[in-house]
């Protein structure tokens, strides 16, 4: 019978490193980093609400009033989703906040429904939540559904179809603006960008991580002289406004915009899916089953409950996935500072209107790299994907040149019914599920399993 091995009584336990995922950083580079995170995500989460407001027939108090509130559930979304409990939340440096996928029919439901608009809308996004919350078990299951074919064909697609916005941010905004396209703004987006290589190039260190940052500080300061600033928002808002629950009176439930919104919460659940995909290869952590049921749990459920705040159907951030891939900085906890940052911004109108004076061409500078970057690791992963195997060229080709479609022609699908417009506007969406249909016919229907696990299989990921 084989001894029993001894331990020395002086030998000492070597703790298990952490995950970079996991780690706490110190409490300045903390803040700073969630606060990169949000000046990177700002526009994106009060743009849905100045857009779906005005629509609805909401006052320039009453929209402002949206918007802080939007802040608020963004901010409890993302504790939802980096914090997590229980089978709650994907546990990584996710970034939660109002997707743009539900403004359409929003102003939709808001058309036919006069000054009620807005309580049908959330009790339509309070069932949808619901629905979702229930459905994220078995989305959880395709992971397999999800080679590198599929999940580098959507990154990419993610990252292209963000650039527009920073296009559109770095002419200034407001297409219907007189200087809309000026080369002033244009400049201020190309100084702003430059800014940030630069930074790139030469800073080290923590300095580095927080380039983005940085070039946007100098970008709005070099804003300054040139008349590009508008602190009205500062002068005019709130010291303190906490989002009263139900503002707007109690929900109302119509199957018509209960439908509508079940719709957009598959296509932000598809989406979601591919984003938590995307990071997990991203930080090292790659996602299985139990991550993205946990991640769609803390979607839905945060989406259920923006409402009781006033807030809209909340979904993951690509944008800050191309932060987190620039940075290098991997730790849930700094987007958990973020999500903070985000409640207290909430709470505190004039402190969100701080981040508001940043000029768009500032931010659509900033954004050029940001969106860049995403896609750029989409092709990172398509590059390990065995596109010689099988027909993965052909699935990728067909994925992205219908993903493409909404970016390049924007009115092809006008004569469509309405409600599919939900999904073939989103070229993400409708990306996605081609390269999953396609995957699927050529990857796994009539092909043996030897095959179908050597065209799918998952290559090394290079950090």
């Amino acid at each position: 019978m084989a001894a029993t091995p001894r331990f020395r009584k002086d030998a000492v336990a070597v703790p298990e490193e952490k995950h970079p995922v996991d780690e706490t950083l110190p409490p300045l580079k903390m803040f700073t980093s969630g606060l990169q995170h949000v000046a990177a995500m700002y526009a994106g989460v009060v743009a849905p609400p100045m857009i779906v407001g005005p629509a609805v027939g909401l006052s320039a108090t009453e929209t402002a009033f949206l918007m802080g509130a939007s802040l608020f559930t963004a901010g409890l979304a993302t504790l939802l989703q980096t914090l997590g409990f229980w089978k709650i939340g994907a546990k990584l440096p996710f970034v939660n906040g109002v997707s743009f996928a539900g403004v359409t029919p929003m102003i939709a439901i808001g058309k036919g429904e006069g000054a009620d608009a807005i309580p049908v809308i959330f009790g339509a996004i309070i069932v949808a939540g619901l629905v979702g919350f229930l459905a994220a078990p078995y989305f959880g299951k395709l992971v397999r559904f999800f080679p590198p074919v599929v999940t580098g064909t959507v990154i990419t697609l993610i990252g292209v179809s963000l650039l527009p916005v920073a296009f559109n941010w770095s002419q200034g905004g407001n297409r219907t603006a007189t200087d809309y396209g000026s080369m002033k703004n244009i400049g201020m987006a190309a100084l702003t960008l430059a800014i940030v290589l630069v930074m790139r190039k030469f800073l080290r260190g923590f300095l580095q991580q927080i380039s983005i940052l940085l070039g946007l500080v100098a970008g709005t300061l070099i804003a300054l002289p040139l008349g590009m600033t508008n602190f009205d928002a500062v002068r005019n808002a709130d010291v303190i406004g906490f989002p009263t629950p139900f503002h707007f009176g109690a929900p109302q439930f119509q199957v018509a915009a209960i439908v509508s919104m079940c719709i957009v919460m598959l296509v932000c659940m598809t989406e979601s899916t591919a984003d938590i995909l995307a990071l997990g290869k991203i930080v090292g952590r790659p996602a299985d089953a139990k991550t993205i049921e946990g991640g769609l749990r803390a979607d839905t459920l945060g989406s259920a409950l923006s409402p009781l705040f006033n807030g809209f159907m909340c979904s993951a951030f690509a944008q800050n996935i191309g932060l987190v891939a620039m940075t290098k900085v991997r730790s849930r906890f700094v987007v958990a500072a973020g999500g903070g940052i985000l409640i207290l911004l909430g709470l505190c109108p004039m402190a969100a209107s701080v981040i508001g004076v940043v000029p768009l061409p500032v931010l659509g500078g900033a954004g050029i790299v940001l969106f860049g970057s995403v896609a750029a690791s989409g092709i990172q992963t398509l590059a390990g994907a065995a596109m010689e195997k099988g027909e993965n060229a052909l699935i990728v080709a067909a994925s992205v040149g219908i993903g493409l479609i909404p970016i390049a022609a924007p009115g092809f699908y006008h004569h469509f019914p309405k409600d599919l417009l939900v999904v073939l506007d989103s070229g993400i969406s409708t990306g996605c599920v081609v390269a999953i249909l396609l995957n699927l016919a050529f990857n796994h229907l009539g092909v043996k399993k030897d095959a179908a696990a050597e065209a799918s299989a998952e290559p090394a990921f290079v950090h």
